[in-house]
């Protein structure tokens, strides 16, 4: 099968949709398929990839950085032009994914859109526009392209749901998580980054991997975590990602003399994270904004129990009370959940020992590629059968 994927978001960006097309592409070419991406161009970055083609792009950074593609290019349309498709696939409404579209009609192939988002709580990302406005527009739009499509991946059920109320009437609508890959987690230390940030054996880490921005409810998460930890000296709190809200969570920390039970290790690249989810006790998370949370299904895959704030995503991936703990979003609750886990050992075990097998059983980037083949298989035959 011959796949075109097009994302505004992409290499060497490390998060979510990135790391979703990195993930499925490796697993489809390993099956024999071949995959080409098509994504904005992002300066200083060089491609290994001779099937990753680049649309020109416009440098943004507000908040953080992001390539805004413009989804025209004489260039790659020449190369379309030669190129045999059998299925294209999108990863946003908007910019490359207009091109997307075009160029499904174009073939006369199958337009695959992934909703990866809920875009109502990425609003604030836009400046001066005010943030409702901001949302309605990118739900209409979002709402108006599925509806086109010939099919509509979610990332988990709960999605579904939300996208109908939101006015999708595109009936072929399925969830397909983005798999953990598990070659990546082999062989994980857990002493390596204990010893770097001097972490005891007696003591309980507590671990967040996340972009440090609004959208993923961090300062909430931070309150919660820092009165446990202001209780209890044992316990630690390591952090990695960057965002918008850093320099704010440093003060804080340095306000609440924390320093020495707070860590904040930055971006930590693809080959480290086994690392640092090794390292942990527990995974923290209180994000309301996701659509399957990929972190929740690596921190499972690696063995850590979860508490998170009970919301979409979340409450596809945690099963409350067997793999962690999911909470209403209030401060003395979600302590409550995590001070539970920290006194009690044979519970971090059991809830460690079925997230490992949950895990392993549903969220392999094989298992879910597989998946995603099947549904691109029954597109193709549906658009023959036209």
């Amino acid at each position: 099968m011959r796949i075109a994927i097009f994302t505004n978001n992409y290499l060497p960006n490390p998060y979510g949709v990135s790391m979703s097309v990195e993930s499925f592409r490796k697993e489809f070419e390993a099956l024999g398929h071949t995959v080409y991406v098509f994504a904005p161009t992002w300066r200083g970055y060089v491609d290994e990839n001779p099937r990753v083609f680049r649309y020109p792009a416009i440098d943004i950074e507000f908040k953080f950085k992001f390539p805004l593609a413009i989804p025209y290019s004489h260039k790659i349309d020449e190369i379309l032009e030669k190129m045999d498709i059998d299925i294209v696939h999108a990863q946003h409404p908007n910019l490359l994914g207009s091109a997307a579209r075009r160029w499904a009609q174009k073939k006369n192939v199958p337009l695959i859109f992934t909703w990866h988002t809920l875009y109502d709580q990425y609003a604030h990302f836009v400046p001066v526009i005010p943030h409702k406005l901001v949302a309605w527009l990118a739900i209409r739009n979002a709402k108006n392209y599925t509806n086109r499509c010939d099919q509509v991946i979610v990332p988990t059920q709960s999605i579904v749901k939300i996208i109908q109320d939101w006015g999708v009437k595109n009936k072929n609508i399925v969830a397909i998580s983005t798999g953990v890959e598990a070659d990546v987690y082999a062989n994980a230390s857990r002493e390596i980054i204990r010893k770097k940030y001097e972490i005891k054996d007696d003591e309980i880490l507590l671990v967040l991997v996340s972009r440090l921005t609004g959208e993923k409810n961090i300062e909430f998460l931070f309150k919660c975590v820092m009165g446990i930890l202001q209780k209890n000296v044992k316990v630690k709190f390591l952090v990695a990602g960057e965002g918008y809200l850093l320099p704010e969570l440093q003060i804080l920390v340095k306000k609440q003399k924390l320093e020495k039970q707070i860590f904040f290790a930055g971006v930590v690249s693809k080959a480290e994270i086994k690392n640092y989810y090794a390292a942990g006790d527990i995974f923290v998370y209180a994000s309301k904004s996701e659509t399957q949370g990929m972190i929740l299904t690596e921190a499972m895959f690696a063995g850590l129990p979860i508490v998170a704030v009970q919301a979409t995503g979340a409450c596809d991936i945690v099963v409350d009370g067997q793999t962690g703990f999911l909470v209403a979003e209030n401060e003395a609750e979600f302590a409550q959940a995590v001070e539970r886990l920290i006194e009690n050992a044979d519970l971090r075990e059991k809830f460690s020992a079925e997230a490992k097998r949950l895990a392993r059983e549903k969220y392999t980037a094989q298992v879910c590629a597989q998946k995603m083949l099947e549904v691109y298989e029954k597109a193709i035959e549906r658009n023959k059968e036209k």
